[in-house]
């Protein structure tokens, strides 16, 4: 009885020591990368604001289904039976921002920010991830640089590579 009482009263106070050093842990989580494009900025925008155009730099998009809404392709949807995806929901002249959709997806966001400056025009493209109060959670958004960042350089360069061999 003594030892099950002493395992319970540890195991709270490691799950509250856990809890408190998580709570100084951001909730809200941005990976950003960018990248240096010799190509105009309509061309850019064309890859980007389109899902369509997704297949050709967008890692993984090549194997994804278009989300069609209206008749428009508005963004991509896993080819699992999950219909979560990422759908674009605003396109201004130098910003797009896409959102995950789907049954039990989070509300993240992801966005790209064209800036054009002289010969090159800069791509920006991130993401904003909002977490809960969950230690598990806030421990596992210090892994998200690496678990996305290099997919992220990966497309960018991919969609570099194709803009300006065209």
């Amino acid at each position: 009885m003594r030892l099950l009482k002493l395992a319970i009263i540890s195991f709270l106070f490691f799950f509250l020591l856990i809890t408190g050093i998580s709570l100084f842990i951001p909730s809200s989580v941005r990976i950003s990368r960018a990248v240096e494009i010799t190509a105009p900025m309509d061309k850019i925008m064309e890859q980007i604001a389109h899902a369509e155009n997704w297949k050709n730099w967008y890692p993984g998009a090549d194997s994804l289904r278009l989300l069609m809404i209206a008749g428009e392709p508005k963004g991509v949807i896993a080819a699992n039976d999950s219909m979560q995806g990422l759908q674009i929901i605003e396109v201004n002249d130098s910003i797009v921002i896409a959102a995950n959709v789907g049954k039990g997806s989070k509300e993240n966001k992801t966005g790209w920010k064209i800036m054009s400056g002289g010969s090159t025009t800069s791509v920006q493209w991130y993401m904003d991830f909002q977490l809960r109060w969950y230690p598990w959670e806030k421990f596992a958004s210090l892994l998200f640089d690496k678990q996305y960042g290099t997919p992220m350089e990966m497309g960018l360069g991919k969609l570099k590579k194709m803009l300006e061999n065209n």
